[in-house]
C-alpha cells in the first residue's frame, strides 16, 4: 500500500495551482483508486507514472 501522508526524506514542498477542471479530473482519478489517495499523494503517484514512462529512473523516486 502506498504511504500516506508527508514524505519523511529529502523533500521540499512545491505549490501548484490547477484550474477547477483539472482538479475534478484529479479528483475523479483518486476515487477509482482502492484506497483513495490524498491530493497530493496522486499528484506523486502520477508524475512517477509519466516518468517512468519517459525512461526516468524508478519514476524519478
Amino acid at each position: 500500500m502506498a504511504q500516506k501522508g508527508r514524505p519523511k526524506a529529502d523533500t521540499e514542498p512545491v505549490m501548484v495551482r490547477l484550474p477547477s477542471a483539472l482538479l475534478a479530473l484529479l479528483d475523479d482519478y483518486r476515487r477509482k483508486q482502492k484506497d483513495i489517495p490524498t491530493r497530493p499523494e496522486a499528484i506523486r503517484l502520477l508524475l512517477r507514472e509519466r516518468l517512468a514512462k519517459l525512461g526516468y529512473p524508478e519514476g524519478g523516486k
